[in-house]
C-alpha cells in the first residue's frame, strides 16, 4: 500500500512540477506553439515524464559526485522542456532556470523537515506499544502504516504548495518583463537563488552520516539543525521573492525619475518659449497685415501695365496667406505647439487629417498653458507615431487626429483621438500598452507625464481602443489654485 502511494506521489510531484515550470517559463517567453494550452499542457507532461525517469536511472544515494550529476541532469531537463516549446533567447531565460530550479529544491527541503518531525510520532507509537497503549501488534502496523502514508501526503502536499506560491509570487513581482535586464542586475538577482541552490546541494551531500558504521542523518547527530536549517532556508526563499519585488521597485523609481526629468525639461522649455513664440508671431501676424496691404496697393498700380509683374504679386499674396496659423483656439500656446506638431507630421504623412475644432477652452483658465502644452505634446507625438506607423504598413489607410475638450462644471476634459493600426499588446502587469520601439527601458514615458500633468490638477487620464481608433481621454479640474494664485486667460 505504502509503495504504490508513494509512487503516485512521485508521479504527482514530477507533473505538478511541470505545471509550475510551463506557468512560470510561459508568463515570461513566448511560445513555440500557437494555442498556449496545448504548449503548455505538452510542456509540463514532457518535463514530469523526463523527471520520473531521472528518478528511475539515477541512484538513490547522496554522494557528492551523484548529487552534482543530478543537478545538472535537471538543468538540461528544464532546458530541453524549455527551448522545445519556447522562444528562450536573452538573459531572462538563466534567471527563470536557476530560479525555478532553486525554488523547487527549497522547496523540497522545507517539505521534508515534516518527515524528520513525523519522525516523533512513530517514537510515540513504540511508545505506546512497550506500554501497553496499544495491544494488538496489527493495529500497532496499522497506525504506523496510516503515519507514514499521511506523513508522505503531507510532504509532496507543503512541497507543491510552496514550489506554486513562490513562482506565483516572482511571477506577479516580476511586472517590468519586457525590460531588457543588464549584466549587473542579472547578477543580483540570480544570486540569492544560486546561494539557496547551493545550501539544498550541501544538505543533499551531508544530509546522511554514519556513527560507527550505524545510519543516522544530520539531524540526530545536531537536533539544533531542526530549527535552524528550516530559517535558513525560509530566509533564502524570502530573498529571491523580495529581491526581485525591489528589482522591479528599482526599475519603476528609475523610470519615474526619468520620466519627471523629461516631464521638467519639457515645462523649462516650454516656458522659455511662450513669450518668445508670442512676439514672433505677434510680429508675423502684423507683418503679414502691413504687407498684404502694401501689395494691394502695388497690384493697383501695376494694373494692366505689366502681366509678369501683376503674377509675381499674386503669388507673393498667396505666400503671405500661408503665414497665417493653420489652427486658431485663442491659447498662444496651444495653437503654436498644434501648427508645429501639423507641418512636422505632413512632411511624413501628407495626407493626414487634423481637426481641432472641438477643442475649445473656457472663458477663465487655471490650467497652465504649458501644462495644457505638456499634455497635448505628449498626445500629438503618439498619435502622430501611430498615424506614421499606420501608412508606412497601409499606404492607403486614412491617417487622422481629431482633438476636442470641454467644461462641465468645474472639470475640464482633454480628448485626442487618432487612427493606428488596431494592434495593441497589453500585459496584465503592465498599466500601458507594450512598446515595439527598441527603446523600451522608456517605453510609456509620455502617457506617464500626461497623467502625472493631470493628477497636478486633481485630475486622471484614460485611454481605450475603438476598433482602430486610439481614444486618450485627460480630465483635470479647472479652479483656482492655491500654489498659483492666479489664473492662465490663454
Amino acid at each position: 500500500m505504502y509503495e504504490v502511494v508513494s509512487g503516485l506521489l512521485e508521479v504527482f510531484s514530477a507533473m505538478f512540477q511541470g505545471y509550475c515550470l510551463q506557468y512560470f517559463f510561459g508568463s515570461f517567453l513566448e511560445s513555440r506553439i500557437r494555442n498556449r494550452r496545448t504548449g503548455g499542457l505538452a510542456a509540463a507532461v514532457l518535463y514530469g515524464v523526463l523527471r520520473l525517469g531521472m528518478g528511475l536511472i539515477l541512484p538513490k544515494g547522496y554522494t557528492s559526485f551523484w548529487v552534482f550529476i543530478r543537478l545538472a541532469v535537471i538543468l538540461c531537463i528544464v532546458s530541453v522542456a524549455v527551448l522545445v516549446f519556447y522562444k528562450a533567447i536573452g538573459k531572462i531565460t538563466l534567471f527563470l532556470g536557476v530560479a525555478f530550479i532553486a525554488v523547487s529544491e527549497m522547496s523540497f527541503f522545507l517539505a521534508h523537515m515534516f518527515f524528520e518531525l513525523g519522525n516523533h510520532l512513530f517514537r510515540l507509537w513504540d511508545w505506546c506499544l512497550e506500554n501497553g497503549y496499544i495491544q494488538s501488534l496489527k493495529f500497532y502496523n496499522f497506525v504506523v502504516s496510516i503515519t507514514l502514508i499521511g506523513n508522505q501526503i503531507l510532504i509532496h502536499v507543503i512541497g507543491a504548495a510552496l514550489l506554486y506560491f513562490t513562482i506565483r509570487k516572482i511571477v506577479r513581482d516580476y511586472r517590468e518583463k519586457d525590460y531588457a535586464i543588464h549584466r549587473t542586475e542579472l547578477l543580483f538577482i540570480l544570486t540569492p537563488g544560486l546561494t539557496g541552490l547551493m545550501v539544498c546541494t550541501l544538505l543533499r551531500i551531508t544530509i546522511d552520516t554514519a556513527e560507527n558504521g550505524v545510519p543516522e542523518t544530520l539531524y540526530d547527530r545536531y537536533p539544533s539543525l531542526m530549527v535552524i536549517m528550516p530559517v535558513i532556508l525560509l530566509l533564502l526563499l524570502f530573498s529571491v521573492m523580495f529581491g526581485i519585488k525591489l528589482f522591479q521597485d528599482m526599475i519603476c523609481w528609475n523610470r519615474e525619475k526619468s520620466s519627471r526629468i523629461i516631464l521638467e525639461k519639457q515645462v523649462s522649455s516650454l516656458q522659455e518659449h511662450m513669450g518668445e513664440m508670442e512676439r514672433v508671431y505677434s510680429g508675423i501676424r502684423g507683418m503679414r497685415h502691413d504687407m498684404k496691404n502694401t501689395i494691394s496697393v502695388i497690384m493697383q498700380l501695376a494694373a494692366g501695365k505689366e502681366e509678369g509683374l501683376q503674377a509675381y504679386l499674386e503669388e507673393l499674396s498667396r505666400t503671405m496667406d500661408r503665414l497665417e496659423f493653420r489652427f486658431k483656439t485663442g491659447n498662444t500656446v496651444v495653437d503654436t505647439l498644434l501648427n508645429m506638431k501639423y507641418h512636422e507630421i505632413t512632411k511624413v504623412v501628407p495626407d493626414l487629417r487634423m481637426d481641432v475644432e472641438g477643442l475649445q477652452f473656457p472663458e477663465k483658465l487655471f490650467i497652465r498653458s504649458y501644462d495644457i502644452g505638456i499634455i497635448l505634446g505628449n498626445a500629438l507625438d503618439n498619435a502622430m507615431e501611430a498615424c506614421r506607423k499606420l501608412k508606412a504598413k497601409e499606404p492607403g489607410a486614412e491617417a487622422f487626429i481629431r482633438i476636442s475638450s470641454f467644461q462641465k462644471r468645474e472639470l475640464f476634459f482633454l480628448k485626442v483621438e487618432n487612427s493606428f493600426d488596431g494592434r495593441v499588446v497589453r500585459r496584465p502587469q503592465n498599466e500601458f500598452p507594450v512598446t515595439d520601439k527598441a527603446d523600451r527601458e522608456n517605453h510609456g514615458i509620455g502617457l506617464v507625464n500626461i497623467r502625472s500633468t493631470a493628477e497636478k490638477y486633481q485630475g486622471t487620464m484614460d485611454f481605450k481602443v475603438n476598433g482602430r481608433v486610439f481614444i486618450l481621454s485627460v480630465m483635470m479640474k479647472n479652479e483656482r489654485r492655491e500654489e498659483d494664485g492666479f489664473w492662465s486667460n490663454r
